[in-house]
């Protein structure tokens, strides 16, 4: 057989994509499975989202566009930076991608060489040290403990910083752990980054709108103008407007940058999908009242899992400031004894225990660099949350 690249084989799979696949092949099987894997909202995209699309394909706006997104869209996200982070970007400086995912891989494809670093804090995205591997460049990843409320701090992030580092990549509120920086928090933050002029930032805002608490969100730019000129500021409409499978991110940055990032995308996808963009520009310009329905929702069951999961005997679920996660620790359970005399030796084992003894179907640490923990999306019904939340103490409780 013909040998793979080597840029290939740096990389794995999507484990969060690997377990919302099993769930799936197991519940077409028969089995009785819950699917808490997946980061996706179970609210439709909003009616006057889909009459946007469905106007744009009724108007022939089904041809090739722009490489990296057409000028409506761009002006549409202008005024979202305005509007929401008080950034003001020019369309030259705004690309819009295939995802948030394509944004962040045409960022660090067209900026990074072997031997350059990027610092990480983990619990991440399990996508972020893959990209970077892809590129040949070095993940650097920060361990920030449940006891620091999975938040990166200012003595962290100076010391991870060497003059090989290229970029710092941050994720606020984040996925998997729901840990949101206030604008104090970020303030030191960007204190230390206005001290080391080399470092750029990737500020992944995808989760901005979806906060709790009466908390506000705040971004990196936002926070220290002196930083503009080196960061990239992604979001998308996956996760506010539940648009996943539309598959449009975007972002603002620098001239330079946005410019090499369209370079790749021209020897890539090339556009994003015309209609997905059409509606994106509707989701951006129209009513945003519906958000707040949604997080109402959304915090109630967060509460409901933080609750259960709490009362559960060998975890420890901290309470999240944003994104539909929780992030519970699962160091008690780590040595216990399955009914069928098997160890759980490590969160992997502890999330198979789940799947095999209640067909709860989670996502273990490892896979975001945080363990012993796993990751459970509250984007589902309350029903469905309580029932997976037994489930799991059920498991528990038939452990030795």
């Amino acid at each position: 057989m013909p040998k793979l690249s080597a840029a290939i084989q740096r990389i794995n799979p999507s484990p969060t994509i690997a377990v919302t696949n099993k769930a799936a092949e197991l519940k077409a099987a028969g089995r009785d499975v819950i699917g808490l894997g997946a980061g996706e909202p179970d609210f439709d995209t909003p009616d006057f989202v889909k009459e946007a699309a469905i106007d744009a394909i009724r108007r022939g706006q089904t041809k090739y566009t722009a490489v990296d997104g057409t000028p409506e869209l761009k002006k549409a996200i202008q005024a979202k930076f305005k509007r929401d982070n008080n950034l003001d970007y020019g369309l030259d400086q705004i690309t819009v991608n295939v995802g948030g995912k394509q944004t962040i891989f045409n960022a660090l494809l067209a900026t990074l060489d072997p031997g350059d670093e990027v610092v990480i804090p983990a619990p991440y995205w399990v996508s972020y040290p893959d990209i970077v591997q892809y590129t040949g460049a070095t993940p650097v990843i920060i361990p920030c403990g449940i006891d620091n409320d999975f938040k990166l701090t200012p003595e962290q992030l100076d010391a991870a910083i060497t003059p090989a580092t290229k970029w710092l990549i941050f994720n606020s509120p984040s996925n998997p752990t729901g840990a949101a920086y206030s604008r104090a928090e970020l303030k030191a933050l960007t204190d230390v980054l206005m001290k080391h002029p080399h470092v750029m930032i990737l500020a992944d805002d995808m989760y901005e709108h979806i906060v709790y608490d009466g908390f506000e969100f705040s971004t990196m730019a936002e926070v220290e103008p002196g930083l503009f000129d080196r960061t990239l500021t992604v979001n998308g409409a996956s996760k506010a407007y539940a648009m996943t499978g539309w598959r449009i991110g975007f972002a603002g940055g620098p001239v330079w940058l946005i410019k090499a990032m369209a370079k790749l995308q021209s020897q890539s996808t090339s556009n994003p999908c015309s209609i997905s963009m059409a509606a994106t520009v509707a989701a951006l310009n129209g009513d945003q009242s519906f958000l707040q329905d949604r997080n109402a929702a959304f915090v109630k069951r967060r509460d409901l899992v933080v609750s259960m999961l709490n009362q559960t005997p060998g975890l420890r679920c901290p309470t999240p400031e944003g994104a539909f996660y929780v992030y519970p620790d699962c160091a008690g359970l780590i040595g216990k004894t399955t009914p069928s005399g098997t160890v759980l030796t490590d969160d992997e084992a502890v999330a198979a225990y789940l799947l095999e003894a209640e067909g709860v179907a989670v996502v273990h640490g490892a896979a975001f660099g945080g363990s012993p923990a796993f990751r459970i999306s509250y984007a589902t019904s309350d029903a469905v949350l309580e029932d997976a939340c037994l489930r799991i103490q059920r498991a528990v409780g038939n452990l030795t």
